[in-house]
């Protein structure tokens, strides 16, 4: 094994650690073969859209279901625009993130957004 160990894939924390066969991280505590981080590389998982486009970085999307959003007064209505998509694992399902107007940046699930 090399002198550097790979950073956390989960939280990309620079502080893992070796724990007998697997690499472990201290912050998220997330435990992972080293095997499969080097098979992995930093390939970018396939999102696809609600009718089954492939999304990419960059892409403009449309809301295609009204989204009730915790802590906020309204929702976000079916047709609402989010530019500038950004492929990302975020908490659950959650896999891509974007600026929505009146909103802000959040996380949204690729299930309920349509490739324009």
């Amino acid at each position: 094994m090399s002198d550097t160990l790979s950073p956390c894939p989960e939280c990309h924390s620079e502080y893992t650690y070796e724990l007998g066969a697997l690499l472990a991280c201290p912050e998220c505590a997330h435990e992972w073969s080293p095997a499969d981080t080097a098979a992995e590389g930093d390939a970018v998982p396939v999102v696809k859209d609600a009718v089954g486009n492939v999304l990419t970085e960059g892409d403009t999307v449309t809301i295609v279901k009204d989204l009730k959003v915790k802590g906020a007064a309204g929702s976000i209505k079916v047709g609402t625009r989010v530019k500038g998509i950004r492929i990302a694992q975020g908490v659950g399902d959650h896999d891509i993130e974007g600026k929505v107007d009146g909103f802000g940046p959040m996380q949204l699930k690729s299930s309920v957004v349509k490739k324009v």
